[in-house]
Parts: structure tokens; C-alpha cells; sequence
């Protein structure tokens, strides 16, 4: 059981530290501390050496330069069962340090604001903190280090109980210290690597990729009640860092929906409102105002919607919510609540409620057996100028508003992808096909809304005339794909005999 004698304390995140060194110190620990922290014990009455006075420096360089001394990083490292390190100790009058508690510069709370420059973020890079944590962690069998306040109160209860920490919870804390450091610096390098003028490579992906990320919560269970599952992420960002204002616990697949459901509201500027069924968009709608939104992409197939996962790029009224209460749903999620929204969300005390903020765009990744695949986000946007009319009839004005409008649904729709809509409505959705045309055949079987008159959005191209004569028989009258297939010409000439206008956007938007 090693005993604490003397204690260096310097933490950023000051919570609960006055309490924790007043009982180190009733229990008898000299304490060392720096800067800030030494003023706010002193302040509360608590007895503390300056770590000036021990190196016998003042605090240099605006503060960079505070505990790099032999006589702070040797009192830490000392081996104390090796005679040579106790001799090297005592011929340089240095006293053994038994315990660090030390938290880090707030690196990622600066990092989190975007107009953050890059000497601000410079000077939020703790050195110090580092040195001593990861000091004291090394030599764990002598040296306990602390760095969470969540820690405080364990470690005194053992200090009190058994006079000392065991060698158990010197290595727990240990490898939570290396744990802490790792994060700490993959922060930093996420952080300037975004920011650098130059990237790894010409496709702005990474040299190694870093899939580290700190768990958020524990799930009940993933994809099936036999899968375990966790969510990891950034607090405070995207979907993964939502708050959840009521509702049942989240599982893996309301996840995985909600950020289907808020990738595809986002690509709108107008009121949008998305309801989403095992990733795929069951309807979509963008109209003047939230609540319009919401019935028109109700209308598209309400059936489907019943334990759906909804997405608004609003924040949710009043009236919008109590559409929503209406019908059974799972969740949820928009920037914001009005207090009369959550209070008419409320009478449905399961439904899960998510406030999103804002997320950087990530790279994509998925696991393949012994890998990962990333990619950039699809950012790709609908340039009306870059398309090219490929028939003899154009597409009127209606017919563009709906072209546009179903071509951003498409992006999010499993391949093969095809959607029929008007403007600002899908009509009908199909999904995941293995054939193009079985995509369009699906999409027009589940249409409940009348399909005269729509258009139709493919996310790839056709392969043979077959889907746009199939699109035509159930009475769309436009189409739009990105083009490229070797029977082009075949398609285009199937639409021209069937009166269609066709728009070719040259990019696909493949999603498996």
C-alpha cells in the first residue's frame, strides 16, 4: 500500500478540487501546486507550496514553462525500490512526489469553436500537463496520478480506509491517465489537421486513419437483441452528441436512423421534414412551414411512417408537434423545441426527443473483415447550370421545382434509388433494389398519393429502357439521372418516344 506524503496538484477543470486537497492535506500530504490552482487553494485556506519555490524558477514564458524541472519530472519518475534512483534523489535534495492530480489545457472546448485561429489553438496545447501525467502513470507501483474529479472521492475513501492507494488502483488510474493523454493529443492532431493548408494526400484523406472516439453511452443492444453496442462520438456534436430531452432509451437502429432523418433535412433550405424506416426516407417534404412539411411527407406513405424516425431542419412549434403526437413515432430530431412543442410532445412519454447541434462533416467508414473503407461526405449539390437537357422537350418550370426536389431525396436513399415526387413532396420511394427497374416498380406500388404528373429521380443511371418506360406507364412525365451508360442513347430515345423530358446531372449518388 503506498503511502501519500506529497502531492502535486495543477488542473484546468478546478471541480471539487478545494475539497479534495483540504482532506489530502487533514490526511497529512504536503501539497505542491502551480499558478491558478495554488491561488484558489490558498483562497480557501488550504496550506500549498508554490512549484517555484521546488524548482527554484519562476513561472517562465507566459506560463509555458512551469513544472519542466528534474526536480518536479525526477520526483515523479524515481523508481522507489531501485537504490540508484533514491541516491540520485537525495544527492539533488529532491523530495519524492506520490501523487499528481493534473487535467489538461481545455484544448477541445477552443478546438469546438469554428472561428478558433490557429494561434489560440497553439496556445491551448498543454505541455506540462502531459509530461506529468504521463510521468507519474509510467512509474504507477510508486506514483498514483488523478485526472477527473470524477476520481476524487474513490480515491480518498481508500486513502482514509487503508492509509495508502494499492497497486490495483494505481494501475486503473494509470491506464485512465494513458487513456486521457491519447485523446488529448488525437484531439490536437484531428484539430490542426483540418486547418492545415496542405493534406495528406490529393484527396484530403489521412495518411493513418485515427478511429478513436470516447464513448458516450452503452446502448441496450445493437442491430438485434444479440449484438452488444455502444455509442462513441463528440458530446455536443452531430447526432451522436444530441441531448435527448425525454423519451425511452436510445437504441443502435433510432441512431442510425436520426442521422438518416438529419442528413436529409439538412440538404434543404426551406422547412423541411423527413420521416425515415430502416434508413430509408417513407416520405419527405419541403414546404413553407414546418407543420405543411411534416403532412406532405406524412401523405407519401403513412403506413410506413408508423414507428418511423422523424428529421426537421426547423426548430419544432407548436403546431408541428402535435402532428407529430398524433401518429406513433420513435423519435425525433431537430436544432430545437419551442416549450410549447416538448410540452405537446410530452402526452407521448416514450417518443424520444433530440436537440441536434451542428457537426463538422466526418469521413464516412465502415468495417470490412480485416479493414475499414472511408470516404469524404457526398456534398455534392444540385447545379441546375451544370445539367443538360439530353431530349427534345425540356422540362417546365413545375417539373424542375420537382426534378430538384427529387434528386436530393435520391441522395439519400439506398441504392438502386428511385424516387417519384412533385416539388417539394415525394409520392412514392424505392429502395435497395437489386434491379433499377424493380426500383421503380416498388416505388410505384407504394405510392397511396396519384402518380399523373410526378417525376421521377434515379441516383444512377439506367442501364436499358426498361425503368423509364416503367416511370412513364404509371404517369411521370420527367426524369432525372446522372447518365453514363453505354445505352444512353436507348434510354434517351425511349423517353423522347414517350413524351418525357430527361436531365442528365452527371454525378451519382451511390449509398450502400
Amino acid at each position: 500500500m503506498a503511502k501519500i506524503d506529497r502531492v502535486l496538484i495543477s488542473v484546468t477543470d478546478k471541480t471539487g478540487i478545494a475539497d479534495f486537497a483540504r482532506r489530502l492535506r487533514e490526511l497529512g500530504a504536503e501539497l505542491i501546486s502551480t499558478g491558478g490552482t495554488a491561488r484558489l487553494l490558498r483562497e480557501s485556506g488550504i496550506a500549498v507550496t508554490d512549484v517555484s519555490e521546488v524548482t527554484g524558477f519562476p513561472e517562465m514564458l507566459d506560463g509555458r514553462v512551469k513544472t519542466m524541472h528534474p526536480n518536479i519530472t525526477g520526483a515523479i519518475l524515481a523508481m522507489r525500490d531501485k537504490p540508484a534512483h533514491m541516491q540520485a534523489l537525495a544527492a539533488h535534495g529532491i523530495q519524492p512526489i506520490d501523487m499528481v492530480v493534473v487535467n489538461l489545457y481545455a484544448f477541445e472546448e477552443v478546438a469546438a469553436r469554428a472561428d478558433a485561429g490557429l494561434a489560440e489553438l497553439i496556445e491551448n496545447i498543454d505541455i506540462g500537463g502531459p509530461t506529468m501525467i504521463r510521468s507519474a502513470a509510467k512509474n504507477y507501483q510508486d506514483v498514483a496520478v488523478v485526472v477527473s474529479p470524477e476520481d476524487y472521492a474513490s480515491v480518498l475513501a481508500e486513502i482514509e480506509a487503508e492509509g495508502g492507494l494499492s497497486i490495483e488502483t494505481r494501475w486503473r488510474l494509470a491506464r485512465k491517465a494513458f487513456h486521457t493523454t491519447a485523446d488529448y493529443d488525437r484531439a490536437i492532431s484531428a484539430r490542426l489537421g483540418h486547418d492545415a493548408p496542405v493534406q495528406d494526400d490529393a484527396g484530403g484523406l489521412p495518411g493513418a486513419l485515427d478511429l478513436r472516439a470516447t464513448k458516450i453511452m452503452d446502448l441496450r443492444y445493437g442491430e438485434n437483441p444479440h449484438q452488444s453496442a455502444a455509442l462513441y462520438g463528440t458530446p455536443g456534436a452531430g447526432v451522436a452528441g444530441a441531448a435527448q430531452l425525454q423519451g425511452k432509451e436510445l437504441s443502435y437502429n433510432n441512431l442510425v436512423d436520426l442521422d438518416a432523418a438529419w442528413q436529409l433535412v439538412k440538404e434543404f433550405n426551406s422547412p423541411a421534414a423527413a420521416i425515415i424506416k430502416h434508413t430509408n426516407p417513407c416520405g419527405c417534404a419541403a414546404q413553407s412551414t414546418l407543420a405543411a412539411s411534416y403532412r406532405k411527407a406524412l401523405e407519401c406513405d403513412p403506413v410506413s411512417a408508423f414507428g418511423g424516425v422523424v428529421g426537421f431542419n426547423r426548430a419544432v412549434d407548436e403546431e408541428t408537434a402535435r402532428e407529430c403526437a398524433k401518429t406513433f413515432l420513435e423519435a425525433i430530431a431537430a436544432p430545437d423545441y419551442s416549450p410549447e412543442a416538448l410540452a405537446a410532445l410530452g402526452v407521448k412519454k416514450n417518443l424520444r426527443v433530440m436537440k441536434v447541434a451542428a457537426g463538422g462533416d466526418w469521413l464516412l467508414v465502415k468495417t470490412i473483415s480485416g479493414g475499414f473503407l472511408a470516404q469524404t461526405p457526398d456534398t455534392a449539390l444540385f447545379d441546375r447550370a451544370s445539367t443538360l437537357v439530353k431530349t427534345v422537350r425540356a422540362p417546365g418550370d413545375a417539373e424542375w421545382a420537382a426534378l430538384e426536389f427529387a434528386w436530393k431525396v435520391a441522395k439519400h436513399v439506398k441504392s438502386n434509388a428511385i424516387v417519384f415526387a412533385r416539388a417539394g413532396q415525394t409520392v412514392g420511394v424505392g429502395a435497395g433494389q437489386m434491379s433499377r427497374v424493380d426500383s421503380v416498380r416498388i416505388a410505384a406500388m407504394k405510392a397511396v398519393l396519384p402518380l399523373t404528373g410526378t417525376v421521377v429521380g434515379s441516383d444512377a443511371y439506367f442501364p436499358f429502357p426498361d425503368g423509364v418506360e416503367e416511370a412513364a406507364r404509371h404517369g411521370a412525365t420527367a426524369v432525372i439521372q446522372p447518365g453514363g451508360s453505354i445505352r444512353d442513347g436507348d434510354v434517351i430515345a425511349a423517353a423522347d418516344r414517350l413524351g418525357l423530358a430527361m436531365v442528365f446531372t452527371g454525378v451519382r449518388h451511390f449509398r450502400h
